[in-house]
């Protein structure tokens, strides 16, 4: 509601009070619907959409869900489930399917006996998606009857009716976002909806979701197409993150049960990487920060373990003290639990905060796992030597943090000597750009601006710390200055390897690569670090990548810097439009040391004209998986993604 000032009256009374009607909120805030107007809201229409046909999935009605992505930007969602009621609303007077469609928090998820768990309660519906697209055609088929309606804005364009017979059922939305008064961003990824739908498929066994891209055609005239299926559920759902990495038990521990009416679902393994990788959901949405159903699952787990352990003798030979954070280096578990009204906390909103799902989630877990490790004691042994070497390694992680950490500390000069500083002090307006080499190091410093610009050049490649065990990263020369230049300390509120920010020098952390093969392994090396060790450095949004440009298109005077090879042709094609082409020079930058000070800064770190790529984390489970590929020891699956994703100049983490 706001305030309508009216000049001929100057009273205030209820006629100056601005009731937004229907879907003009929407509309009018969308920010505080859909999250943002960016990328994440553009592609939570296509959440909210598929998250309806997934109810119907959950309360047994449907087990194929079409994508379908078109030429035009547009998307339809396409389902085989009972199909949006259209009969008349008791209370509306109109259409169920028209109030679905434009009442805020109408749907049969709402009612309990007519969906006991929904996928997206947490949201706002199609309704939302209906108000911040241009069109919008839904298309019913129910009780052997086909029914549809059109929409603008939001608004219906005539009423619900009837078109035709049929034999199927199911509901098929078709909508185009209004990327002219709402989006910030007009396309939709691919490998961003695919992710969705394969995670929704493991989450979701025996369930079919197809993706078509009809913007991609192959050499057969064929669109891309997708199809993502899972009979094993989260059991495939581990192997699938974990297929990359050596495993220590054969098959994943698997729980499946209810507690206090809490359907819980677990799958976790152990293998011979030293990082953790726990993935939660409550109604299939993704709880970035964990919650309750996490702890549940954490206190099951060191619990089990740490009573075999002690049973077996193990710990007394070693003589090492074991934490909980031991039970849990080189475990890969996704835990998924259905909670009838999910109560949600965290900044992001994320965060589960049900108290009854911490010992629904505990009590499934020890019952599970007390049996497998008295049936499998050949694999328990294995899994308690992996705990103590895990705390063995911990004390000596420990030991290399404090060093680091004391020796800024105590030292009158802590920061790096290779690091150029910047003036300011307010961290919010600060930078720091890790830049490769030394000598496109020295053209940064002498670019920049020294007020707010600090430069860390790297040499060389930094530890690879998806191979390395924690001790050893500490004792890395570049990776010890890149923690002291950031001034961020290791412990936080009782987790040692928490990050505390409090002290973070920058808030804008810049990665600057050469545009090469050697840049990109540099970056992949310093994003996997990040994503590992300082993770939250990147949830904060303070990790960026700088983008410099690939070529200098000259012509006489004119000049225009290329990012791409469009960019490129098309820059040939302005500065010739006598068709001269050979007047042209082009010249490649293969390394940021080919570029004076002054093109580099012009370029690449200009606030008003520089490109810069903000790091996100979209699937905190595909990241694990990408990471794991492509810095592991497998061969086999990096080669395949490189050849997958040959047609593209760089690959875009």
């Amino acid at each position: 509601m706001s305030e309508d000032t009216n000049p001929k009256d100057n009273q205030y009374s209820a006629d100056n009070i601005q009731v937004l009607e229907g879907l003009e909120a929407v509309r009018k805030r969308p920010a505080m619907y859909i999250g943002d107007v960016g990328f994440k809201g553009l592609h939570h229409l296509i959440w909210e959409v598929v998250d309806n046909s997934i109810d119907e999935a959950l309360a047994g009605h449907c087990d194929l869900i079409k994508v379908t992505l078109h030429k035009d930007n547009s998307v339809t969602v396409e389902d085989n489930g009972r199909g949006i009621p259209t009969d008349m609303h008791p209370k509306e007077k109109r259409s169920a399917l028209e109030v679905v469609l434009t009442v805020l928090h109408a749907g049969g998820k709402f009612d309990k006996d007519s969906y006991k768990v929904s996928g997206g309660l947490h949201g706002v519906g199609v309704s939302c998606v209906n108000a911040l697209s241009t069109d919008l055609y839904v298309k019913v088929n129910r009780q052997g009857k086909v029914y549809e309606q059109a929409y603008k804005k939001g608004a219906p364009q005539y009423k619900v009716r009837e078109i035709g017979t049929t034999d199927t059922s199911g509901t098929s939305v078709r909508f185009s976002p209004d990327t002219d008064e709402i989006f910030t961003v007009s396309e939709f990824k691919y490998d961003t909806v695919a992710a969705r739908l394969r995670e929704l498929a493991y989450l979701n066994a025996g369930i079919r979701l197809a993706l078509t891209d009809e913007r991609e055609v192959g050499d057969d005239g064929n669109a891309l197409y997708e199809e993502f299926y899972s009979e094993g559920g989260l059991k495939e759902f581990v192997q699938y993150l974990d297929s990359t990495r050596d495993q220590i038990i054969p098959e994943p521990i698997y729980v499946n049960g209810e507690k206090g009416g809490v359907p819980v679902e677990v799958a976790f393994t152990y293998n011979a990487s030293y990082s953790e990788n726990v993935v939660s959901y409550v109604n299939n949405i993704n709880t970035i920060e964990g919650g309750t159903h996490v702890s549940g699952f954490r206190r099951a787990l060191t619990r089990g373990l740490k009573s075999y352990a002690q049973g077996s003798g193990l710990l007394d030979k070693a003589k090492v003290e074991i934490s909980g954070d031991d039970f849990r280096e080189g475990l890969t578990a996704v835990i998924s639990v259905k909670v009838a009204e999910p109560q949600f906390e965290g900044q992001t909103k994320t965060k589960l905060g049900n108290s009854d799902v911490s010992s629904a989630v505990d009590g499934c877990v020890t019952e599970i796992l007390r049996h497998y490790l008295e049936e499998n004691p050949k694999l328990a042994k294995q899994i308690v030597q992996k705990v103590i070497l895990a705390a063995q390694a911990r004390q000596a992680a420990r030991k290399a943090r404090e060093m680091v950490q004391r020796k800024n500390v105590m030292s009158s000069t802590s920061l790096p000597g290779k690091l150029a500083d910047c003036s300011n002090r307010d961290p919010e307006g600060c930078e720091l750009y890790l830049v490769e080499g030394d000598s496109a190091g020295g053209s940064a410093k002498q670019g920049r601006d020294r007020f707010f610009q600090a430069i860390l050049p790297l040499r060389g490649k930094i530890l690879n710390v998806e191979k390395a065990q924690e001790y050893k990263i500490y004792d890395n020369e570049e990776i010890k200055n890149i923690i002291t230049a950031l001034g961020v300390r290791f412990g936080k509120e009782g987790d040692e390897k928490a990050l505390d920010l409090e002290k973070l020098r920058y808030h804008k952390i810049v990665i600057m690569t050469d545009a090469d093969v050697d840049g990109s392994h540099i970056r992949t090396l310093i994003l996997t670090l990040f994503f590992r060790y300082m993770r939250e450095l990147i949830d904060n949004g303070y990790l960026y990548i700088a983008l410099p440009p690939l070529y200098l298109v000259k012509r006489g005077k004119k000049e225009k810097y290329c990012w791409s090879e469009e960019d490129r042709v098309a820059a040939i094609d302005e500065l010739a439009p006598d068709g001269k082409k050979e007047a042209v020079s082009v010249q490649r930058y293969k390394g940021l040391g080919e570029m004076n000070p002054e093109q580099l800064w012009s370029t690449t770190m200009d606030p008003e004209y520089r490109n810069l790529k903000k790091v996100t984390v979209e699937s905190a489970a595909e990241a694990d998986h990408l990471f794991s590929m492509l810095m592991g020891d497998e061969v086999a699956p990096r080669r395949e993604f490189i050849e997958r994703n040959a047609k593209y100049a760089k690959i875009d983490i």
